[in-house]
């Protein structure tokens, strides 16, 4: 049932406006806002408002043009590359691979993407800590959610959704065995945060660190 749920929001997060995750926090406070403009509080009014613009703020589910170069490879998060490396051993991957890693502060879109077309091998959630997402050991320390996908070419292709500071939920639409489109919505992650691509080390990668990319539309680099 929860499953079905996940999907149902995955479906429906392609066409809505906010994310429906949002709703929970949005509905109350446009309710709570109203009711103090008819009590006539305008000062909490206003802040409420202000609250209440934020949280839709950070919702938003915006459309996005996905490249549609067959090797590309494309960002799956709005925000900044903090990390761009060659890694040994990946613990997912059981290989080398060249990593690349963006940062969303609060005012990004939250809404994440799958940055390459497959099927979805794998999915692992790994508890842990809160510590600022732009550290490099919070892709070890941190509350995180693993994707490994295989490519139409045989080729795996790891994301990991990383909590931050303020972020302390992730959430993930897919399961093991679902096919992903490049640019579909996977998932977000409330309040701040960061998601790790790695990539075969033959990948050509096109972004820098200092970057600013956009889930869905930059392409970070293009698979061989």
């Amino acid at each position: 049932m929860h499953s079905d749920k996940l999907k149902t929001n995955m479906k429906r997060n392609r066409s809505t406006l906010f994310a429906v995750e949002g709703r929970p926090f949005i509905i109350p406070l446009v309710v709570l806002t109203l009711i103090l403009a008819v009590v006539q509080c305008a000062w909490w009014v206003i802040l409420s408002a202000a609250v209440t613009f934020f949280v839709a703020y950070f919702f938003r589910n915006p459309p996005r043009d996905i490249p549609g170069e067959d090797k590309a490879v494309i960002s799956p998060a709005d925000g900044r590359i903090v990390q761009k490396k060659l890694v040994s051993n990946n613990e997912y991957l059981n290989s080398d691979a060249m990593k690349v890693s963006v940062f969303m502060n609060v005012f990004n879109v939250h809404v994440n993407r799958a940055p390459f077309a497959g099927k979805v091998l794998r999915v692992e959630y790994h508890p842990g800590k809160f510590v600022n997402a732009s550290f490099d050991k919070a892709s070890e320390l941190n509350e995180r959610n693993a994707v490994t996908i295989e490519t139409d070419d045989g080729k795996k292709i790891l994301f990991v959704q990383i909590a931050g500071l303020i972020a302390r939920r992730i959430v993930c639409y897919v399961n093991e065995g679902d096919c992903l489109a490049k640019g579909e919505r996977f998932g977000l992650i409330r309040f701040g945060s960061r998601v790790d691509v790695y990539l075969p080390v033959d990948a050509q990668i096109n972004v820098n660190i200092g970057d600013k990319v956009i889930a869905g539309e930059t392409v970070l680099g293009y698979i061989k």
